[in-house]
């Protein structure tokens, strides 16, 4: 069966339909506790390049279930309806898919970052290890 709509089609339509923040818009805001950044790439990601500076992590293929409050697996962060998430992957890609499921669930307070991990890492922006992310969760 051939594919009628490819993944960039896909992408390029969520795009249109989501707020998008650059690195610089979102690095501007780091100590605003009402900006949530969350990780969506999958932990063997994490463990191998490590993740934004006190982000949380959301797996994408999770995600909708953490959200919903209907789901068994629902965490309670995301009902909070006075921050907003900001979601990022790899490449803008998979987050911009996941921002736009996110706003079909009914999310207004979600967005994402444009180019993701490779533009936060290109960036400069705070870096922290798997490991300094798990402690730093632990402690608290």
């Amino acid at each position: 069966m051939p594919i009628t709509k490819g993944f960039r089609q896909l992408v390029q339509e969520a795009m249109d339909q989501v707020t998008t923040y650059s690195i610089d818009e979102v690095m501007a805001r780091l100590n605003d506790p009402k900006m949530v950044l969350v990780d969506i790439r999958d932990v063997r990601e994490l463990a191998a390049e490590g993740t934004a500076v006190d982000s949380v992590h959301a797996p994408r293929g999770m995600l909708e279930f953490w959200v919903d409050p209907e789901s068994p697996y629902h965490k309670p962060l995301f009902a909070d309806e006075s921050k907003e998430f900001v979601l990022f992957c790899g490449a803008g890609w998979r987050s911009a898919l996941a921002t736009k499921a996110l706003q079909d669930m009914g999310m207004t307070n979600v967005a994402h970052i444009d180019g993701g991990w490779g533009a936060w890492k290109q960036k400069g922006a705070p870096i922290e290890t798997l490991e300094e992310a798990k402690a730093k969760k632990k402690s608290k």
